[in-house]
């Protein structure tokens, strides 16, 4: 009997380690990139890119998918994974009927299908720690460490974690920080999620290493010179607080304060009085120059506006940048739209961005209110909510939905899931490791 104990403590202990590889593995693939580091000096970036594909990437993540499917294929909450899963199907079905007719149409088919397989797989990935405090140690672990490689770099690595005025498309950001990724408006978001990160470990492991994560994201946050994340992180927590007390606004302040967000911006690229309004504030009216790429991607739209030009095939296209266009203005070197509710549009039309802002604005908002009711940890469901709310607010001025390596819209998707699965499923207390439980039932 106690030999035989020993054997299942050692297979639960084998499978647990196992899982907790595999979750690293992922979050380091997604968060470090295949390509940390980049030289920005090298010249063929100002070449167009948007049909460009990474086959080592294809191949990890197909592999990744892979894992992640064998593992849920018996996992009590299979039934639970990718879900609304009505909404993400007619999503995704949409943009594949959209990429059909795009310029590239096997570029565009290619990126809903990894898009596809991005969702689902984290999605599962979730499912992947036995509790809340496994969850909060994986998850703050590889963070910390990434944080600690991200500041390595600009010690020991200055020309390839600080931008450079030798960098060749915006030498005009020397001096701000941007860690192993390759441009600071992906460093920013990437170091307010740490925050939020940490302050979750914080409360669900280790104090002095959640206060160490705190600190220090913010340290290279203010250094990369991310003004919008950097504001972002306080008026984050103030919304996710009001949204936890304030439950019969909650309608009100995510879709009306999207809806103001994003007059103020995009809106100031075609009425002549919002953008008067926004100057006499005292803001930048230009947001940096994002109106004239907003004045672009609205002119283009208005000519496809139930289809759009296919998932992300409008930006760095050869026909945009070499086509002869008359129109006279950078903004066609743009690598995005600078909002991601208009490159929804771009991609699906506008029966695209209606599916978009349905599944990821409108369906957690409803995940929250019924996560409430579970018993489930207030803080897992704070920190998802965090998530959340950071990415659908802060994607009114970058452009951080479908793209599909790098941070940002796997963290946005892993708060989207994670309300999910707070809604529909309990958490299992692990009190005695004598089985290999799910983290939810």
């Amino acid at each position: 009997m106690a030999a035989g104990g020993g054997l299942d403590n050692d297979k639960v202990s084998e499978r647990s380690l196992g899982r907790s590889l595999i979750f690293v593995a992922i979050l380091t693939f997604y968060w470090f990139t295949l390509q940390p580091f980049p030289d920005l000096s090298a010249a063929s970036l100002v070449d167009p890119w948007g049909a460009n594909s990474n086959v080592i990437n294809q191949f990890l993540s197909t592999a990744i998918i892979v894992v992640l499917v064998a593992f849920a294929w018996r996992h009590p909450l299979r039934h639970q994974i990718a879900q609304p899963r009505f909404l993400i199907a007619a999503t995704f079905g949409w943009f594949t009927i959209t990429s059909l007719m795009a310029d590239d149409p096997g570029i565009a088919l290619r990126r809903v299908v990894i898009g596809l397989m991005v969702v689902i797989g984290t999605s599962i990935f979730l499912l992947l720690p036995r509790d809340e405090k496994h969850f909060a140690k994986l998850l703050g672990g590889t963070l910390l460490a990434l944080l600690g490689v991200a500041y390595f770099g600009v010690i020991f690595m200055p020309l390839r974690s600080i931008h450079q005025v030798t960098d060749v498309v915006e030498p005009m950001l020397a001096g701000d920080w941007r860690g192993f990724l390759g441009h600071k408006n992906i460093t920013a978001p990437a170091m307010a999620f740490t925050v939020f990160v940490g302050m979750f470990v914080w409360n669900r492991w280790s104090r002095a290493i959640g206060a160490v994560m705190v600190v220090f994201a913010l340290i290279f946050l203010f250094k990369t010179g991310g003004k919008t994340s950097l504001g972002m992180v306080p008026a984050v927590l103030a919304l996710a607080w009001a949204f936890e007390h304030w439950r019969r606004l909650r309608l009100l302040i995510v879709l009306g304060g999207l809806s103001l967000l994003n007059i103020g911006s995009v809106g100031a690229a075609v009425w002549e009085p919002v953008s008067k309004f926004i100057g006499g504030l005292g803001i930048d009216a230009t947001f940096t120059d994002r109106v004239a790429v907003w004045r672009l991607a609205l002119d283009s739209l208005s000519h496809r506006p139930l289809t759009g030009f296919g998932m992300s095939s409008f930006w760095q296209t050869e026909s945009l940048i070499y086509g002869g266009s008359d129109l006279n203005t950078w903004a066609i070197t743009a690598s995005n739209a600078h909002n991601g509710y208009l490159d929804a549009a771009m991609s699906g039309g506008i029966p695209g961005l209606i599916l978009v802002v349905a599944w990821l604005v409108i369906s957690p908002i409803n995940d929250v209110a019924a996560a409430e009711t579970t018993g489930n940890d207030k803080a897992l469901t704070r920190l998802f909510l965090r998530f959340w709310i950071y990415g659908i607010f802060a994607a009114s001025l970058e452009s951080f939905f479908f793209v599909n390596s790098g941070p940002i819209w796997f963290t946005i998707l892993i708060g989207v899931f994670g309300l999910r699965y707070q809604r529909r499923s309990h958490l299992v207390a692990q009190t005695v490791p004598m089985r290999a439980e799910p983290a939810y039932v």
